[in-house]
């Protein structure tokens, strides 16, 4: 049975990089529009191109460094696991590849999406949203490949330690192209946040204050440099970023799984590490469902987009809540109820910090409005709502991640 349940992770891998090619090219077809639209797209995609060219060749000479420091550890101080130096390979390049195929996307949807907007609410939202999941499912896709590759591989090289000792030095092992992936999310959102915060700044500075056009305005060149930088910055910089969170909880859980039932033998401490693996694959399965739910009416307003969006984030919520349990009683973990009930805890909280985030954020809300309504009495009045209402928000993501971990321990205990 396990052997028959592990094989879920790599085909769920592969479905989602399937179905991201698939929007990828349901996206192309899309046209761009007008020629000024094209001709901007292009400025757009060739300066993000650049940028990423420059970037990648820094962090190729960073990691060679890096990876002859652990192939000195390794081979000749005899001081760390000899397949680190591979595993902190493949972790950089998937999450470079991740936010790679995550900006093209966007460079490439904008002036589509744009486009797609001047006819149809519901068919920008859509071609949006689904040129947006090509970035998720590419990381989510590629995250599971390298990590089931990676069971693979070492559980057939690592020779049989004694006992459950084998599986803690593979999920150990594995831990390590987190790290390398956690080296790439750095340069990629730092770097590229850097870009994009000068370039916006600098933008408003020629455009607005110096020769008072609009923001965003095409007549500016600096606007081109502002919108690079959200690719390179917002898009490749978070694929980068994601790649690494999505893999590197996954790899801690299994981890964790492993030293859990330590004590209880190599098949319940097998069912311990592959359990959030399974979770994550079916989780991936059930998003595809969630993206195709996705849809709008013409005339909606902000909050029913808001909704629109919600309905596939809980329509796939709901649905691995349900697999969740199956899974944890296929396998016949010890209290997996308990588990289930962590699982479960987890969920929610971070959709209820979605929901707070939406909350402070969107201009349909009151908080939102409050600043606005501040800006007609001044500067000040709006620099003050705006940063108590900041301070305000952060307040309760907080208090819900520590509830949320208190009953997770809880339901676990």
């Amino acid at each position: 049975m396990l052997n028959g349940l592990f094989w879920i992770i790599p085909f769920a891998a592969i479905l989602a990089l399937g179905f991201a090619f698939y929007f990828y090219k349901r996206m192309m077809t899309e046209s761009e529009g007008t020629d000024i639209m094209k001709e901007i797209a292009q400025h757009v995609r060739t300066g993000a191109m650049a940028y990423l060219s420059q970037q990648y060749k820094v962090v190729t000479i960073v990691f060679i460094v890096l990876t002859g420091l652990f192939v000195i550890m390794a081979y000749v101080l005899k001081v760390q696991n000899e397949w680190v130096p591979f595993a902190f390979l493949t972790g950089g390049f998937f999450s470079g590849l991740a936010g790679f195929f995550g900006m093209k996307t966007a460079t490439y949807a904008s002036a589509r999406t744009a486009n797609a907007a001047r006819q149809s609410l519901n068919k920008g939202l859509q071609v949006a949203f689904r040129s947006g999941a090509v970035m998720g499912l590419v990381v989510v896709g590629l995250a599971l490949l390298d990590i089931s590759l990676w069971f693979l591989v070492l559980n057939y090289a690592i020779p049989d330690a004694e006992g459950t000792h084998k599986l803690v030095i593979i999920t150990t092992t594995m831990l390590t192209f987190g790290m390398g992936a956690s080296t790439q999310a750095l340069f990629a959102r730092v770097g590229g946040g850097i870009y994009t915060k000068a370039a916006d700044v600098g933008a408003d500075l020629v455009g607005k204050v110096e020769a008072g056009i609009p923001e965003d305005d095409p007549r500016n060149p600096a606007t081109i440099a502002d919108n690079v930088g959200d690719n390179v910055g917002d898009v490749a910089g978070m694929g980068a970023d994601l790649y690494e969170s999505y893999a590197g909880s996954v790899l801690a859980t299994a981890a964790l799984g492993a030293a859990a039932f330590l004590s209880q033998g190599v098949a319940v401490q097998l069912k311990g590490v592959i359990a959030p693996m399974l979770v994550a694959a079916v989780g991936t399965l059930l998003s595809i469902v969630g993206i195709f739910a996705v849809r709008t009416k013409e005339d909606a307003s902000q909050k029913q987009l808001l909704h629109a969006l919600g309905r596939g984030i809980n329509l796939s919520s709901i649905l691995i809540i349900v697999l969740s349990y199956v899974i944890l009683r296929m396998l016949g973990l010890p209290n997996y109820l308990g588990i289930w009930g962590s699982i479960v805890v987890g969920l929610l909280t971070g959709w209820a910090i979605g929901k707070e985030t939406e909350y402070f954020t969107s201009a349909a809300y009151k908080p939102t409005k409050n600043i606005a309504d501040s800006a007609e009495t001044g500067h000040a009045t709006v620099i003050i709502a705006g940063i108590g209402t900041g301070m305000l928000s952060t307040a309760f993501p907080v208090l819900t991640i520590v509830i949320g971990t208190m009953l997770a321990y809880l339901m676990a205990a």
